[in-house]
């Protein structure tokens, strides 16, 4: 019985993770929140926010031609870069991620929302 036990514990793990596992389809289905600020792809362009083009691995605040808040510029200062986690910290609440800051949008709250969304900006480098 205890063989039977530990056999389901070691599969329990491979039945699990494809549940939450990231889903850039319908990531892109999550961008459409970000659409009125943002945009993304090859040919994008700032707009009340800047573009997210490559925004993945990328320094905060540096975006060529973008007009940065203050908050956002001091968490660049402190050498803040957008990696998966620190993305999905700051679109599950950008106001408790860098206060301050200006973007005027509630979060995320779905983690998997947040994991398919951060999928969705990892595919535009």
């Amino acid at each position: 019985m205890r063989w039977v036990v530990l056999a389901v514990a070691a599969m329990l793990p491979a039945v699990v993770v494809p549940a939450f596992a990231q889903d850039a389809s319908r990531g892109e289905a999550v961008f459409k929140r970000c659409r009125a600020c943002h945009a993304i792809g090859p040919a994008a362009k700032n707009k009340a926010g800047p573009a997210l083009t490559g925004i993945v691995g990328k320094k905060a605040a540096s975006v060529p031609g973008f007009n940065y808040s203050d908050a956002m510029k001091e968490a660049a200062g402190r050498g803040l870069t957008w990696t998966e986690v620190e993305l999905a910290k700051f679109l599950e609440a950008p106001d408790v991620a860098i206060p301050n800051n200006v973007m005027a949008f509630p979060g995320i709250k779905n983690p998997a929302d947040l994991k398919d969304l951060v999928a969705f900006l990892k595919l535009h480098k």
